[in-house]
């Protein structure tokens, strides 16, 4: 999607250094070591007797899913490759060794136990929450094409005048509000062309370059908390929460936005407040020149009236009877059948970020349908775990694996762990307002990881620039990081025990 947009050089740049931090010739001894590593615990948990895991009725089948779990865990933690790669490799993984299509002498029911269904792993790629992905996806591509997206940042910008602080506020609320529609990373690079100008005008020796550089990232990640397709870790918790196999909470769009949009507008509103105390501006005016126009034709006028019926729907879920995930399919249609987009438009769907996803679905399906989740609950006591314990523990993790590793990797390695966690423990997890507050409490941990140039595309997208310190944009990211959790955590807890979600 991103060859669409403005910025690509940004982008570019970005991509070359998270590349260069981790594969690097250099490091290939170390890469090497870490493979081992993985293949080691990999095969130890493979073959180990059952008995040692402690999980009574454990299945060959079962150990074989956990075995592939500690690998995806570990090479997602590790990084040796991409992360859409290593959920590749599990889908395959789980299709040979635990399916009713896998290699013969390695499936034998009577020998290993149940297998899971091939056409269930395969499935995961057509989940509706992946249906979700390519609505937000074909959305932003199509608003990007017919210039859709510099015509609202315009118009957006323009009521925030020249004042240098308030062209700051402006930037962070616009980067947040487009953060929730469209991926993080084109709006970052997007954001970051029209900022381009506006850096020529400022002092070098000035802090406010510093400022609005990091705006970016800040808005960028938290604005993603505010809808369902924000980014991949909200979209991952909706799917738990609403699975009608597992807790069916029906949690709807409209829903999800009634509580966290308000959480991220008062949380851009802090962020502009620090870092115009951190890095003031020296020139107290900004002339703003954003370049890009919006095409005059009927494709402009199909996007325009499509996007706001879409967010319309996606809104208004409980009264039409329509969930979000078929709305995400509406725009789809239409930009078709019209020719907005084209088959050459469809390259630009991020599939790496899909499959990402898709492989921590299929790790969800195989710890549930191959009774793996079961016998883990009746074997754990998780009932006699304290509530607060659960919701800290996986926020924290969460935290700091997203600062080291995909967030999207994260929350798909603990959503379907927390998911089994919390319906074991049942009724207990009422005095923290039930298990929404915990799985959504890790999508905003997830979302909340912004200290380091490699914790988010974004991240890196405004390091790039070479504006912007490390030191600047850790300090910076773990300031916002803890208010965001904080206050994150406080909400989900209030509406949960309101009972409102």
């Amino acid at each position: 999607m991103l060859s669409t947009y403005r910025g690509l050089h940004i982008v570019e740049a970005a991509r070359n250094f998270r590349h260069e931090h981790k594969y690097h010739p250099s490091n290939t001894v170390k890469r090497l070591v870490k493979t081992a590593i993985v293949a080691f615990v990999t095969l130890l948990l493979w073959n180990m007797p059952q008995e040692w895991f402690g999980i009574d009725n454990l299945t060959v089948v079962q150990q074989r899913i956990i075995a592939i779990f500690a690998f995806a865990t570990l090479m997602w933690i590790l990084e040796i490759v991409s992360s859409w790669a290593t959920s590749v490799a599990v889908i395959v993984l789980m299709l040979l060794f635990c399916t009713d299509s896998g290699i013969l002498p390695m499936v034998n029911t009577e020998e290993v136990g149940a297998l899971l269904s091939y056409k269930g792993v395969m499935a995961t790629f057509a989940d509706p929450v992946i249906m979700l992905f390519i609505g937000g996806f074909v959305l932003a591509i199509a608003a990007t094409k017919t210039g859709l997206d510099a015509q609202l940042a315009k118009v957006l910008l323009k009521p925030f005048g020249t004042k240098s602080d308030n062209v700051l506020l402006g930037f962070l609320l616009i980067t947040g509000l487009f953060s929730m529609f469209v991926s993080n990373t084109a709006t970052a690079a997007m954001m970051l062309t029209f900022l381009t100008p506006v850096f020529r005008q400022l002092p070098p020796e000035g802090k406010g370059r510093i400022a609005l550089a990091l705006s970016i990232p800040v808005a960028a990640n938290l604005g993603g908390m505010g809808t369902p397709i924000g980014t991949p870790p909200n979209t991952i918790a909706l799917k738990y929460l609403n699975d009608p196999e597992g807790l069916n909470l029906g949690l709807g769009f409209g829903e999800w936005m009634m509580f966290m949009f308000p959480l991220v507008i008062v949380l851009l509103f802090i962020s502009w407040f620090i870092l115009k105390k951190m890095f003031p501006f020296s020139q107290k005016n900004i002339q703003l020149h954003i370049e890009g126009e919006m095409k005059h034709d009927m494709h402009s006028w199909v996007v325009i009236v499509t996007f706001f019926v879409t967010v319309a729907l996606w809104l208004l879920d409980r009264v039409t009877g329509i969930n979000s995930y078929t709305v995400a399919m509406i725009p789809f249609a239409v930009f078709a059948l019209t020719g907005v987009i084209n088959k050459r438009d469809l390259e630009q769907i991020n599939w790496s970020v899909i499959w990402m996803v898709a492989g921590g679905f299929a790790l969800g399906f195989g710890l549930n349908k191959s009774g793996l989740a079961e016998n883990a609950i009746d074997s754990i006591p998780f009932e006699t775990f304290p509530p607060l314990l659960i919701l800290l523990l996986g926020g924290l993790i969460c935290y700091l694996l997203s600062n080291f590793i995909s967030n999207s990797a994260t929350a798909a390695l603990l959503m379907p762990i927390l998911a089994i966690v919390c319906g074991a423990m049942g009724d207990k997890l009422n005095e923290i307002g039930g298990t929404a507050t915990v799985l959504i409490g890790v999508a905003i941990a997830a979302s909340s990881a912004m200290v380091l140039p490699i914790s988010t595309p974004p991240n890196a997208l405004a390091f790039s620039t070479n504006l912007v310190q490390q030191k600047d944009m850790s300090k910076v990211g773990l300031i916002m990081g803890v208010v965001s959790m904080v206050m994150g955590f406080g909400l989900v807890y209030l509406m949960g025990i309101a009972h409102i979600i």
